[in-house]
């Protein structure tokens, strides 16, 4: 079975919820006509009576009219103006007179009828409204008043009125249908932007984004949405590609590197020294290779790590000293010196390991860039119900320019300035991407020539 457009679903729900209250509305306005017609039948009915009741004079069991050739006279008279059918009945149902108007008719007498109260009853095949009023000498019935009018006219225009609500019904419903299916197409042309859009974006092809309507709605909001995501879609390609050909330059660099020298060493025949100089030489390159490699996997390996965080209380002072520990060889041949500022233990909650690596990127950074003889100090403060953990060397510092640029994967400041100082430019994206996974509060400050201020901020 095919399934419904959108927008036939739209107008197809907003015609059932209209076409159920057309119904009802439709069923009020039958009911209101009806009962107005029979008040007004009902009402004429309860006149006539209150006439005739005027003109009749009981005596000695018998039902006499007060002038009875006067009132035959002004019934006949009033056969077409008046539909007013009179006759009166003993106790027993039994004819005693009648208005002209009935002719060779007569109405029944339903004994089993409630006086004084109207009903619907036959007049031979026609359908009329109808009383009974009982006629008392003291307290004994001798007799009743029938009063009935035809409701001929009135069924008449309670079935014209049947038609016309049974025929105009389909019929508005189909113009309603028609009209809630052109409105749909419009209110949904935006969707229709967002296929359009959607079918010629590719992988190649990230710029174009959806129109945004007019109107600031639902699918304004979902427009804009949609933008958005298409903007950090490419925005992530983008960073992909630069980041597929950053690593492929720096793994092409020391592969080519150690190829050259390769490639010089066995074009002739050399000395144990020069082979031993040239080989420390390539393991030093690929050392560097297995360096890069590895930050690589650490940089995708935490690209999104927060369902498998660990968290827990950890001791801040420990995580230093450990990291100092582990790079004392390094810190002891620059011959520098590490002052660990600490008043009092400190712990907060976080992943040890993640932590661990954030702090022994900004210590070798602090290492590398720092000058022989140098101090690297680590400060753990309390303020303002958080925990600030501060990472300072005295060392060559960062250009203002360069800040913006630090946390980009393979960028490394004044590098051509200090090609001693060995680096992959990924240390601090890494520490920049864990910051963000661990939720802590990463700031730099750096003067250039005085040195670089790391502060990690922890909320308690």
């Amino acid at each position: 079975m095919q399934q419904l457009s959108f927008k036939n679903r739209i107008a197809s729900n907003y015609l059932i919820s209209t076409a159920l209250l057309i119904f009802v509305v439709f069923c009020v306005i039958y009911a209101i006509v009806r009962f107005s017609v029979y008040v007004k039948v009902n009402n004429d009915i309860k006149t006539e009576v209150t006439k005739h009741l005027k003109e009749i004079e009981v005596k000695e069991n018998c039902v006499l009219l007060i002038r009875e050739k006067q009132w035959k006279k002004m019934q006949f008279n009033k056969v077409d103006i008046s539909p007013a059918f009179i006759q009166f009945v003993d106790e027993l149902g039994a004819l005693v007179n009648k208005s002209p108007n009935l002719k060779q008719k007569k109405l029944n007498y339903y004994p089993e009828a409630i006086n004084n109260v109207l009903f619907d009853g036959r007049l031979e095949n026609t359908s009329v409204r109808q009383i009974q009023v009982p006629l008392y000498q003291n307290t004994k019935i001798i007799g009743y008043l029938i009063v009935a009018m035809s409701l001929e006219d009135s069924a008449m225009v309670l079935h014209n009125l049947f038609i016309i609500l049974l025929v105009s019904y389909p019929f508005i419903l189909i113009v309603l249908f028609l009209i809630a299916r052109f409105i749909a197409g419009r209110s949904i042309k935006p969707i229709s932007s967002i296929i359009q859009t959607s079918n010629i974006i590719t992988k190649d092809n990230l710029k174009s984004r959806i129109p945004l309507p007019q109107n600031k709605d639902e699918l304004h909001l979902l427009s804009k949405t949609i933008n958005n995501l298409l903007d950090r879609v490419e925005n992530a390609i983008e960073r992909e590609k630069q980041f597929t050909s950053d690593a492929s330059h720096e793994l092409r660099t020391p592969l080519a590197v150690i190829k050259g020298t390769l490639e010089v060493l066995v074009r002739k025949p050399r000395n144990p020294e020069e082979y031993k100089e040239k080989i420390d030489f390539c393991i030093n390159e690929v050392n560097r290779l297995n360096f890069l490699v590895d930050e690589l996997l650490l940089l995708a390996r935490f690209e999104d790590q927060k369902q498998s965080l660990k968290i827990e209380k950890v001791s801040l002072n420990a995580v230093f000293l450990d990291i100092i520990s582990r790079n004392s060889s390094i810190i002891n041949d620059k011959k520098l010196n590490c002052e660990a500022l600490f008043s009092k233990d400190f712990y907060v909650q976080t992943d040890l390991y993640l932590f661990s690596i954030i702090v022994n990127n900004i210590l070798t950074n602090a290492i590398k860039y720092s000058n022989s003889n140098g101090t690297i100090s680590f400060d753990i403060s309390e303020q303002n119900n958080k925990v600030f953990c501060t990472i300072s060397d005295f060392g060559i510092g960062i250009a203002s320019e360069d800040l913006q640029k630090i946390f980009d994967q393979f960028y490394r400041s004044k590098s051509n300035e200090h090609p001693e100082i060995k680096g992959t430019g990924l240390g601090l994206s890494i520490v920049k991407r864990l910051c963000i996974l661990l939720q802590i509060d990463l700031k730099i400050e750096s003067t250039e020539g005085k040195g670089t201020k790391v502060i990690l901020g922890f909320s308690k």
